[in-house]
């Protein structure tokens, strides 16, 4: 505690806050790495006039009250007003469309990830660069809003992303991790900065518009994790501290996205390494080996936050219908006069998954709440549906829902292992859906054939990761690499519990694969006839 006492009061803390789809978490983290406290702040996106969105007062009012609780969190443990820190960092989900004029003024509101939107931009901007360049990346959102011709482009004079928007009002700089900005345009693997022959042809596809700018002149500078990305000003300070306690010129990382953090939080930052991040939506990330040897749609290619490729297999949709049926029991359990502890309600019916049929018992649901571009659905409309000669019961029906939750971005890893070879020792899972010991780890190795681990550290999710990136920038050795730093200095000793796949619940899982596969019809009728 006294070790703990003198690191807040020295400064010698980092603080890391990730804006996440449903949750805004601030996380301070002392020498050893360790969390030391923590704050959080529930938000959900709004579908305003089509459009999947966050206003930029709920950005600040989460930001502010999730430092706020944080704050409180240590005065109450340690009887100390935290006034300073050794470093902050900022994430949050990846991709997405913010754009500013030249008074700094957001011309349409936030689009994030979510919006699959920009099908005409991405497909012929991945045609024009030979390079997959999904619907939810930035320079899609940008095309196509060309592509729309809508009033603002021509007013357009920077371009970021939520992490990168949130540390530009903080310090200053317009930049971001290279991580981060590979969501927004392809990197060069060499340079670590965007790729110049792409962004020349992009140049050349938009001058018949006459524009005022060229893309370089709108999107932030790139740096790499390591790299000082500016210093609190006394103006980010009083923005993010409403009590005024925080002091001005702290050292800021890069700002990263989800991705980028999710690979540090689990360590996957190694080639051969993978690691899942499932909550709303659910991304597989595997640090290539060499490049793939053909352009796939379903894949994104980004990178480490040190620039090292890494290939992405994304699902818009995860836990969200799953934990709307839970919702749905609790209502239950109330209804009948049992108070059911909510951790205790997931992890009975997650338990009782296992005792499931392997292949789901022939039930099918998607719990496809937004539309999902990995099966090239525009809108989603979460469904249930059975045979009546399926073998309905509770069991199967919790393993079904926990199988489709991984089913979108399966179809993406089988890409990757069945067709381009891709070799994995393992893989890392993080993300509430890992809570309970041994069920969704057991369901994803059998979707992957590849061992799961989740490490005691898993719960601390992207706020920790960009934490860990804070902390590198600040105490790194010369020389002392992204991967050599988390190995010796953060996970050594690290608590890991380990799922080999079980090759009936492989077997199975494909089983329900071909099911998924074939009723993708269903959700089709569903979207296409439910209004």
């Amino acid at each position: 505690m006294n070790d703990v006492n003198n690191a807040i009061q020295s400064g010698k803390t980092i603080l890391g806050i990730e804006l996440g789809s449903t949750r805004i978490k601030a996380v301070l983290v002392g020498e050893n790495n360790e969390v030391i406290a923590s704050g959080s702040h529930d938000w959900e996106n709004s579908y305003i006039d089509n459009i999947w969105t966050y206003s930029i007062d709920e950005v600040w009012e989460g930001l502010q009250d999730s430092y706020q609780k944080m704050a409180a969190d240590v005065k109450r443990q340690y009887g100390i007003t935290l006034k300073k820190v050794g470093a902050i960092g900022f994430s949050a989900m990846m991709h997405g469309y913010m754009v500013f004029d030249k008074e700094e003024q957001l011309l349409v509101p936030f689009r994030t990830w979510r919006n699959n939107i920009t099908e005409q931009a991405a497909t012929e901007l991945t045609k024009q660069f030979n390079y997959n360049i999904p619907q939810r990346w930035s320079i899609a959102h940008l095309y196509q809003a060309i592509l729309n011709q809508e009033d603002h482009i021509q007013d357009i004079h920077f371009q970021t992303t939520l992490a990168g928007y949130v540390h530009w009002k903080l310090t200053g700089k317009k930049v971001l991790g290279v991580g981060e900005a590979s969501g927004v345009f392809p990197i060069n693997l060499e340079t670590k900065s965007y790729n110049q022959n792409m962004v020349d042809q992009f140049n050349q596809l938009i001058a018949p518009q006459n524009l005022s700018w060229k893309l370089e002149d709108i999107l932030p500078e790139v740096l790499v994790a390591g790299e000082n990305a500016g210093t609190l000003t006394e103006e980010g300070a009083k923005l993010l501290d409403v009590s005024g306690e925080l002091k001005a010129g702290i050292p800021l990382c890069p700002p990263e996205g989800d991705a980028g953090t999710g690979m540090v939080a689990t360590n996957s930052v190694a080639q051969r390494t993978g690691n899942v991040s499932a909550g709303t939506s659910a991304f597989a990330m595997v640090v290539l080996e060499k490049d793939l040897s053909q352009v796939h749609p379903e894949i994104d290619l980004v990178t480490t936050p040190s620039g090292d490729l890494v290939a992405m297999a994304h699902s818009n949709n995860c836990t969200s219908d799953l934990n709307a049926w839970i919702g749905l029991f609790e209502e239950f359990t109330q209804a009948i006069g049992f108070e059911v502890d909510k951790n205790k309600l997931f992890e009975t019916l997650f338990t009782k998954a296992l005792e499931g049929d392997a292949d789901g018992g022939g039930l099918l649901s998607y719990g496809y709440l937004s539309g999902e571009h990995m099966t090239h659905f525009e809108e989603g409309r979460p469904l249930f549906t059975r045979t009546s000669e399926s073998n309905f019961n509770l069991a199967n029906f919790m393993r079904t829902h926990l199988y489709t939750s991984f089913g979108a971005m399966k179809i993406g890893m089988d890409i990757l292992t069945k067709e381009e070879g891709v070799k994995l020792d393992e893989v890392l899972g993080h993300g509430g859906i890992f809570k309970t010991e041994g069920v969704a780890q057991s369901m994803l190795a059998a979707a992957f054939n590849v061992p799961v681990s989740v490490m005691e550290t898993a719960g601390e999710g992207g706020a920790w990761g960009i934490a860990l990136l804070g902390s590198y920038m600040l105490n790194k050795e010369e020389n002392e690499t992204l991967e050599a730093y988390l190995n010796e200095k953060v996970f050594a000793g690290q608590d890991v519990k380990t799922v080999s796949p079980n090759a009936n619940d492989v077997k199975g899982y494909e089983q329900f694969m071909e099911r998924y596969k074939n009723g993708l019809a269903i959700e089709r009728a569903a979207v296409d006839n439910l209004r």
